[in-house]
């Protein structure tokens, strides 16, 4: 996932594609991103010159895919699936409760499968059992249960916006990794919406530090304050899942 591979000189994103520019070089790289345009939004000149054709042995392409959707099939296979082990999944929109949460079609499976086992240890195989909703929804809060989450859960009001401007600020820029003054304008058109006072930039610094301290965000050790750069140091579904509303 090539914006995980990001670093401030962009070194190890240099050095991965120059592999296959190399004479005799047999090496393939691909690369997935979150958005079509990361090589123009992040890479560095140099870094994406490795990305055109310099002679006709190295070239780049770029495909597109669509986000997965909670389509008909997609319950279909998890049905086929979980049938394939003597168990039958109840008729219920199972994708559309993880999409809710997540975009991530494998931890869709994920939650069938630990579904799958909460319900045949729940009672005795006379008959194929039945994995309903309350089985899925029992296996969503043991998946997404963590120190982390109840952390955000108890976190203050301002937190959880800074939490859902950090969000906001990586689907913009589709990198897991921003500045304090990019999460700040983000939080401060969050707060227009609902219609909050906003915080001032020291209530801003001391709400980072905060989440900084309970790890819930990994802060890059700088005195550059509002250039700092933050990170999550845990899935952004998780997150989702934590911020959702009862």
């Amino acid at each position: 996932q090539l914006d995980l591979l990001w670093t401030r000189k962009q070194n190890v994103m240099y050095n991965l594609f120059d592999w296959p520019t190399q004479k005799h070089s047999k090496l393939i790289i691909l690369a997935i991103a979150n958005t079509m345009d990361l090589p123009e939004r992040i890479m560095m000149n140099r870094v994406a010159s490795r990305l055109v054709c310099p002679s006709s042995r190295f070239w780049s392409i770029r495909l597109l895919f669509t986000i997965w959707d909670c389509s008909n099939a997609v319950q279909k296979d998890m049905a086929l699936l979980l049938g394939a082990q003597g168990v039958v999944l109840q008729s219920c929109p199972v994708s559309l409760q993880v999409a809710a949460l997540s975009g991530d079609a494998r931890r869709c499976l994920d939650i069938c499968r630990r579904a799958t086992e909460i319900c045949e240890s729940a009672k005795q195989k006379r008959s194929p059992e039945i994995v309903g909703m309350a089985h899925v929804t029992e296996a969503i809060d043991e998946m997404f249960s963590s120190p982390y989450i109840n952390a955000i859960r108890n976190a203050s009001l301002h937190e959880q916006i800074f939490l859902k401007a950090i969000l906001a600020e990586f689907r913009r820029a589709g990198v897991e990794e921003a500045t304090v003054q990019q999460v700040y304008h983000q939080h401060m058109a969050l707060c227009r919406i609902e219609g909050m006072q906003r915080p001032t930039v020291s209530e801003m610094m001391a709400i980072c530090s905060r989440l900084g301290a309970s790890r819930i965000l990994l802060l890059e050790a700088s005195n550059k304050y509002l250039h700092m750069r933050v990170r999550l140091n845990l899935s952004q579904d998780d997150v989702m899942y934590a911020l959702k509303e009862e």
